[in-house]
């Protein structure tokens, strides 16, 4: 009976550690400062994306910067302050596009800031520095545009498709251009670190309403690292219900547009690997009950089985 039960435990072990061991390892952590899409300017678009066991961040886009560190304090993901996580902590700012759902908090709190870097494609730091850090709307914290130059923020200009450090972290940067209410422009920014990969998407419309190829050429470089299981997640918008019109989308999705893209992607890289990729929904408009019906919609239309994750302010998790 003693030697039954010792081989029992033996082989008990031995499948936990081969389970284990099939197990993907998370890289990155993701604390959202800010989820939605308008209404609420206490949490509007912002993600800290930072490496696992780590404490050095840089924003996803910068939203609502105060309010959502906040709101993590509260929920135990920090145990200091919020001036210290916004300075200390949040290494620099990558930013989609100039929209104020994408940029208010980094506007705001920008006199209590420390010096970084805000990265992004040309068309959107033109605009941070000809529109919002000149001394007409808001003090030159920036050092390029209206003189005096105070000097806080680095302007670093991103070249599409090629790769960049991101200073004091571990992190790189790919910048893609993508349509966001044609000819309008947004970014997507593949981060990585080491091997694995998260792809960011800042408002975008679907190719077919776009009259683009900007998704479908985005979806081909991503094919390879999601065959090879390189990229642990994507991070991608859903801002009206299906009932919204094609001519007042103002470059975004729908649950349904969504679902066609996401079909596309995995045309390229199969049904079965793209499974294994969190899909972590953005940018919702929650008027009225607009979040509970793009929800639902999501939920229905979801043939291929997909990780829906629907991020919490303030609640970190996993990737």
């Amino acid at each position: 009976m003693k030697r039954t039960y010792f081989f029992c435990t033996i082989l008990f072990a031995f499948w936990c550690m081969t389970v284990n061991a099939q197990k993907q390892p998370h890289t990155f952590k993701v604390i959202p400062l800010g989820i939605y899409g308008g209404s609420d300017e206490s949490n509007l678009s912002c993600y800290m994306l930072g490496i696992n066991n780590t404490d050095k961040y840089v924003c996803l886009d910068a939203g609502t910067l105060h309010a959502g560190i906040d709101i993590a304090i509260k929920e135990k993901v920090f145990t200091t302050t919020t001036s210290t996580v916004l300075r200390n902590n949040i290494q620099g700012y990558l930013i989609s596009h100039p929209h104020l759902d994408h940029l208010a908090g980094l506007i705001i709190n920008s006199p209590d800031d420390t010096t970084k870097h805000i990265y992004g494609l040309p068309f959107c730091l033109d605009v941070i520095a000809d529109k919002y850090f000149s001394w007409k709307s808001w003090a030159n914290f920036g050092d390029a545009g209206e003189q005096p130059l105070l000097k806080k923020y680095h302007y670093n200009r991103l070249l599409e498709g090629s790769e960049i450090a991101l200073a004091n972290t571990n992190m790189f940067v790919t910048a893609f251009e993508i349509s966001h209410a044609n000819p309008y422009q947004s970014t997507a920014f593949l981060v990585r670190t080491d091997s694995a990969y998260v792809l960011y998407l800042g408002d975008t419309g679907a190719d077919e309403i776009e009259r683009s190829t900007k998704l479908q050429e985005l979806w081909n470089r991503l094919t390879p690292l999601i065959k090879t299981k390189q990229l642990k997640g994507i991070f991608i918008e859903t801002s009206f219900p299906d009932e919204q019109p094609n001519e007042k989308l103002f470059g975004h999705l729908t649950p349904s547009l969504l679902m066609k893209e996401l079909k596309n992607l995995s045309l390229l890289c199969g049904e079965d690997n793209l499974q294994n990729v969190p899909i972590i929904i953005t940018h919702i408009k929650p008027s009225g009950n607009n979040e509970i019906i793009i929800k639902n919609e999501l939920k229905q239309e979801n043939t291929q089985d997909l990780q829906l994750v629907f991020p919490k302010q303030g609640k970190q998790f996993l990737l």
